[in-house]
């Protein structure tokens, strides 16, 4: 994808009520460019979480917040970009679980580390986050996304 290419996109207000509206542009914008069905529920699955925790935490429950998805295809699958105006966050800082561990909460991170190849959260100037989704189809899988 050349750098003048815009990516999908959509923007959005701060509301867990309209998660189901994310999974659905996701999963849109997943099957234009081919991706099979798991890759699909992969993808949807981590920016669900992702955009739980935004909502719940970052942004604190503020619908005047707004979130902007973006999804860029990858030579080898592709990337979903979360823009948040929440406070700084840094998505590295957050300890790998033991699986079996027993608590209440905190799962989403885990989920998404398992559910994408790459993850990584950058600040946003002049505030907020941009956290990064990467996942790649597998050499046997592998579309042109082009």
């Amino acid at each position: 994808m050349s750098s003048d290419q815009i990516p999908f996109a959509i923007t959005l207000p701060s509301d867990l009520r309209l998660l189901a509206l994310a999974r659905t542009f996701i999963e849109t914008a997943c099957s234009s460019f081919g991706c099979d069905p798991c890759f699909v529920e992969s993808i949807q699955l981590a920016v669900h979480e992702a955009l739980q925790n935004i909502i719940r935490h970052a942004h604190a429950g503020r619908t005047e917040a707004l979130l902007e998805i973006q999804v860029v295809p990858l030579e080898d699958g592709l990337e979903v970009r979360i823009l948040d105006e929440g406070k700084p966050f840094d998505v590295a800082g957050v300890p790998y679980l033991e699986p079996g561990e027993m608590r209440i909460g905190g799962r989403g991170v885990f989920l998404m580390r398992r559910l994408v190849d790459e993850m990584a959260c950058e600040p946003r100037r002049p505030c907020g986050n941009i956290l990064r989704l990467i996942k790649h189809h597998k050499p046997s899988a592998r579309r042109n996304l082009a």
